[in-house]
């Protein structure tokens, strides 16, 4: 048996009873992508946080070595129109610098995929940046699925 932090993580699916490990997965994306801005400038209160994880559009996991946040898993189940599924979008997923290279994130996304079936979803979907700091993203994501090249635009609503 390893010993290993990632063999003896916990991977916990959030619910609503969740709202102060949430605004600790926040600390944690705004410290693993160095962006304190978007995850703990405006952070929002623990009563908002209750009802988005209360939610069945949103999911948020959380790997956890010794009680603290060593990766954390955000997505958002899409309904779909044409057909009667959805699909499941991982909006952030990141692992502590300190523990990568050790099934965490694939152990994030495996944790993933029964929550979306069990919701109705015939595929999780993610995107990556071209930027060579994101290469080992894109690894993980080529090791999982099947890659299609698109182009992402960001349309202001303001």
């Amino acid at each position: 048996m390893s010993s290993s932090p990632a063999a003896a993580m916990l991977i916990r699916h959030l619910g609503a009873d969740d709202a102060a490990l949430l605004e600790q997965v926040c600390t944690f994306f705004a410290d693993v992508f160095d962006d304190a801005e978007t995850y703990t400038a405006q952070r929002p209160g623990s009563e908002y946080l209750r009802r988005l994880l209360a939610r069945d559009t949103f999911i948020a996991l959380a790997a956890l070595h010794e009680g603290r946040v060593i990766g954390a898993l955000a997505a958002y189940e899409l309904p779909k129109f044409e057909q009667q599924r959805s699909e499941v979008y991982i909006y952030d997923l990141g692992v502590d610098p300190a523990f990568r290279r050790q099934g965490i994130a694939t152990a994030l996304i495996e944790a993933l995929k029964p929550i979306a079936a069990a919701r109705g979803a015939w595929v999780i979907f993610v995107q990556a940046d071209t930027a060579p700091e994101d290469a080992p993203a894109r690894a993980l994501y080529d090791k999982l699925g099947v890659r299609e090249q698109v182009l992402h635009f960001d349309i202001p609503v303001r």
